[in-house]
């Protein structure tokens, strides 16, 4: 178990992690010497770390408590941070804001703003997972005025784990579904089409304007039996999607009960399985007429787009969903210093290849379809963004060969897909908890948390879950995230301090960061989020669903989601500064702000300015 450290006032090492400090020679010793081919010295192994002791109030919890799990391979913490970036986002999201926004085109915003602010978060907060090996609230003792970004990142993955398990319970719908002999969606059924139906799976037919797909009338008569308003409240929930959710947050609780050893095996399967059915389905897309149409549509370049500033906040957003960015600071625990700098760009680029290979996918696929119905691309594909599934089942439906399998696959898939980053964004919550109260076994925890999760989505499969979906999108997922992002890269850079920070890394990697992730986090990202931000609420507009403004008592119920999510910072920072001892408000200030140092010569420095000062610093409370 990692702790930040109290030792005796008359000794040398002060709040340090012991998983890299052993004494206070081995930090003086790695940070000032160099050897004599210029490189820091290999910092120690677990097998030499001598134990240290914790914070009274804190080895007392430990001493009750479970020890904190370890993974036991670096392979298994990649593959579960890329089961996690890796989602739904990636196969529902990005193709079809890549089609809104230039196709080509947005490509290259999407891949500036990866590397520029993107990858440099996501290399910071695995950064100080890694170096504190704290949850993403117990990691805010660098700056413990801030603690409360970590709720409010709790908050947000929380809003957004509720709904993506909804969405998981319509693939393993549409999975059940697909091993009917006939494909329910490729023909119309009396027991929910319309007049205007028409069959998905024939290949010779014209729509004309008013004519809808049964693929599609399958989706909002059938599965979903979506309202036209919900001014008279969402309905009741769906007994077939109640089900379909519940087997989702079951599968959710065996991926999670048992921790790290659990979830670091179901990763080799989250991670790897869906890689495989992508290409399947490409090279089964590749070899369908039409299919070079879809994928040059969808790598069309409008130039036209990279001047419109709309086109930059989608790849912002997109950039963000996809990696799971500013979710909670990972939390890697190893028996040795995982590579984070180099599993950084790993996880970013395999996000982006990912996203590349879904688009080429479902594109092909796509591309097919315009050539079976002989009509244009454009009127194939959908604009929204929770239209896709509607043309990929329309897609699938004329499969002349086993539809029945490829619907399988596919839509098998797209639950794996969920799993990973659900588990993910669960563990953040269930990370929290465990650390508060430690005496509590992990299993019992994540029960409690599952079956919460359940209840919260059940209004997910009303009728009017949909409207509730995108409401909470945006108000949970959405506007927060840019607030918290900036917070926290403040906190990290200019509060805790970015020269302090380069020094952590240093020793913990044995290398310097190089010079381009320095400028990131000190200048440009935090620059860039603000513009981005500020720009933001210029264009800021309430959301819709197909249009139709929402009740007002739903956008008072999103405003107060928001207003939880991000006023908790405020919260939290007077509830620290009410705690903070002190004689007057300056010194106060001054431990509230002032970050809890991991090194000895801030206890010595800070005895001979302020003895006061420096009790408080050191005095174990918790914060």
């Amino acid at each position: 178990m990692v702790f930040f450290l109290q030792v005796p006032r008359d000794g040398r090492t002060g709040h340090v992690n012991q998983s890299y400090v052993r004494t206070s020679g081995d930090f003086d010793y790695c940070i000032n010497a160099k050897d004599e081919r210029g490189s820091y010295p290999t910092k120690p192994t677990i097998s030499t770390i001598y134990p240290a002791k914790a914070p009274k109030e804190e080895e007392e919890k430990e001493e009750e408590g479970e020890e904190r799990q370890q993974w036991s391979r670096s392979i298994e913490f990649l593959l579960s941070c890329i089961s996690m970036s890796v989602g739904l986002g990636n196969v529902w999201r990005f193709p079809t804001t890549a089609f809104q926004n230039g196709g080509g085109a947005f490509l290259i915003p999407y891949l500036i703003v990866l590397i520029f602010i993107g990858r440099p978060l996501y290399f910071l907060e695995l950064s100080i997972g890694q170096f504190s090996s704290f949850g993403c609230v117990k990691v805010w003792r660098m700056v413990p005025a801030v603690k409360g970004v970590g709720y409010g990142q709790v908050i947000a993955s929380w809003s957004v784990v509720t709904y993506y398990c909804s969405l998981m319970a319509l693939t393993v719908f549409y999975f059940i579904m697909s091993f009917n002999k006939v494909l329910p969606w490729s023909v119309c059924d009396d027991a929910w089409a319309e007049d205007n139906c028409v069959d998905a799976s024939s290949t010779n037919v014209t729509y004309i304007n008013n004519s809808q797909s049964s693929s599609e009338q399958y989706y909002y008569n059938y599965v979903l039996r979506i309202k036209d308003d919900i001014s008279d409240g969402v309905g009741l929930p769906d007994w077939r999607l109640t089900l379909c959710l519940l087997f989702s947050w079951v599968v959710l609780f065996l991926t999670l009960a048992w921790g790290v050893k659990s979830s670091g095996k179901v990763a080799y399967f989250t991670a790897l399985f869906p890689y495989v059915v992508l290409v399947t389905l490409l090279i089964r897309g590749v070899t369908l007429p039409g299919a070079t149409d879809g994928m040059l549509y969808f790598v069309r370049f409008d130039a036209g787009k990279l001047l419109d500033p709309n086109v930059w906040y989608a790849a912002v957003t997109q950039s963000f969903f996809s990696l799971t960015v500013n979710s909670a600071p990972s939390q890697p625990v190893l028996q040795q210093i995982l590579p984070v700098c180099r599993d950084a760009w790993i996880i970013s680029l395999t996000d982006t290849f990912t996203s590349l290979l879904a688009g080429f996918t479902i594109f092909a696929i796509l591309g097919n379809l315009a050539h079976q119905l002989d009509t244009n691309i454009e009127d194939v594909v959908r604009a929204a963004a929770a239209a896709w599934p509607l043309s990929l089942s329309d897609a699938l439906a004329k499969f002349t060969w086993a539809p029945q399998l490829f619907a399988v696959l596919f839509f098998l898939m797209l639950f794996t897909l969920g799993v990973g980053s659900a588990a993910g964004l669960t563990g953040c919550a269930v990370g929290i908890i465990s650390d508060r109260f430690p005496t509590i076994n992990k299993i019992y925890i994540t029960l409690g948390i599952t079956v919460l999760g359940f209840l919260c989505g059940l209004v997910y499969t009303t009728p009017g879950g949909q409207w509730i979906l995108d409401l909470v999108d945006f108000f949970g997922g959405g506007f927060i995230v840019y607030v918290l992002a900036i917070v926290e890269i403040a906190a990290v850079s200019y509060i805790y301090g970015f020269q302090r920070m380069f020094r952590d890394l240093r020793f913990m990697l044995g290398f310097d960061v190089d010079v381009f992730t320095k400028i990131c986090w000190v200048v440009i990202t935090p620059l860039a989020l603000l513009a981005i931000f500020i720009y933001s609420l210029a264009v800021f507009r309430l959301p819709t669903y197909d249009g139709n403004a929402y009740p007002q008592s739903a956008y008072i119920c999103g405003w107060i989601l928001t207003s939880v999510a991000v006023g908790v910072v405020p919260i939290c920072f007077a509830h620290t500064f009410s705690r903070t001892p002190g004689d007057t408000l300056l010194q106060v200030g001054c431990c509230v702000f002032w970050p809890v140092p991991y090194f000895s010569n801030i206890i010595s420095i800070f005895q001979r300015i302020d003895p006061l000062l420096c009790s408080c610093l050191y005095s174990g409370r918790t914060v």
